[in-house]
């Protein structure tokens, strides 16, 4: 008889997303005629900008020509793909070279296949409250998982304390789900502990390219040190729109180096064995993200969800709602009025004014409480959801 890896009798047998959308199914049935509006899940809603489209459909048609049609790709990624990320890392001042850079199919599959690069033995550090796969891939190997308090004092961004141990650390900056931004001084501390532990950061950045503010890190690269003891994981499908069509890629320093091994090697074996590569087609759409016209296009549409966070921290504001984020990030992490729990606020929102949102419960014991809603809908419905929230609260 087969043994199985029991470790998944620890994981939650429900995804927080497949609870929300059981609810909302039950409401769409019960009210057909109300008008639900979705700032729960961090989807994108404005389509791919055409530089990319036109790049899609020139590489489609490529594949369909004996002459220009390729098989397999390099498994790390095309060179011509990886020289345009390495220009984008330069343009804000960090220096990567093209054969530290890997492509995959997003962050959310490198965050949770790293694992494989690392013992089990590691104690792993985690905030909470946390993205989901990051505590999930560690608990289906049995890890030992030590998790870290955010909260309201130190802003829902945890630093090293007295006392703390661990071997691997994970960060998210902007932060899904409270849309809190590491400063430069937090990150340094953060950096300090890795390299005086020996530890390793897995920094994952996919919403880097929402900081407007110039004083705070984009890439953990920025901060002294970091290429010795961190990973950086980042994404097009909130850059660019890439929810649908899947493109991401990570970036590990030939300097990381643990017990004589070189962890930028290590991944690249790993990724030749378990990996073959994201497709052609989808490569060259993403390298027209990294065109000076496909540059100025996905910023207008950065732009414009930026707007939306915008409008919902000024709503929050005016109700005196406390939060986080909005400015730097599109995410936006409320405190529940009148001591509501979150699954509360949740049917209540739901109920009474047709909008979703997401309980924070659901990313950990310190999300109880609190309440993410995301900016990635269109301006028009985030105006009416915003309307509905003033109107049940004010």
């Amino acid at each position: 008889m087969a043994a199985l890896n029991k470790n998944y009798i620890n994981v939650s047998e429900s995804y927080l997303f497949s609870d929300i959308a059981k609810r909302v199914n039950e409401f769409v049935k019960n009210n057909p005629d109300k008008k639900l509006i979705k700032m729960g899940i961090g989807d994108v809603t404005r389509p791919l900008v055409k530089e990319v489209v036109d790049a899609l459909k020139t590489a489609s048609e490529e594949m369909g020509d004996s002459a220009t049609f390729r098989g397999y790709g390099p498994e790390q990624g095309y060179a011509f793909l990886r020289d345009k990320i390495a220009a984008y890392y330069a343009g804000y001042g960090v220096e990567i070279s093209s054969d530290e850079i890997f492509v995959s199919d997003g962050a959310k599959s490198d965050v949770g296949n790293i694992t494989d690069l690392f013992s089990n033995d590691n104690i792993i550090i985690i905030p909470d409250p946390v993205y989901p796969v990051y505590l999930d891939s560690n608990l289906m190997l049995g890890r030992n998982i030590k998790l870290i308090e955010g909260n309201e004092r130190n802003e829902f961004m945890p630093v090293p304390y007295e006392g703390l141990k661990g071997d691997i650390i994970y960060l998210c900056s902007p932060n899904n789900p409270t849309g809190a931004v590491y400063d430069r001084a937090r990150l340094e501390a953060w950096v300090k502990f890795a390299l005086d532990s020996g530890a390793v950061i897995l920094f994952d950045a996919a919403y880097e390219c929402f900081i407007k503010d110039k004083s705070l890190p984009r890439s953990i690269y920025e901060i002294a040190g970091a290429k010795e003891c961190a990973i950086e994981f980042c994404s097009l499908s909130k850059t660019a729109g890439f929810t649908g069509t899947r493109c991401g890629y990570t970036v590990i320093p030939k300097s990381l180096v643990r017990d004589g091994m070189s962890l930028n090697r290590m991944w690249l074996r790993r990724q030749t064995t378990k990996f073959n590569g994201v497709s052609y087609v989808v490569q060259k759409g993403a390298e027209a993200v990294f065109t000076i016209e496909g540059q100025k296009a996905v910023k207008e549409n950065i732009e414009y969800y930026s707007g939306n966070a915008k409008l919902i921290a000024d709503t929050l504001t005016e109700l005196g709602i406390w939060f986080t984020g909005g400015i730097n990030s599109p995410y936006i992490w409320l405190k529940c009025p009148d001591g509501m729990k979150s699954w509360e606020f949740f049917d209540k929102l739901l109920n009474e004014i047709a909008v979703v949102g997401t309980p924070g419960s659901g990313f950990g014991k310190c999300g109880e409480g609190y309440f993410r809603l995301t900016a990635f809908n269109t301006k028009e419905n985030t105006a009416e959801a915003m309307r509905r929230l003033v109107g049940l609260l004010k």
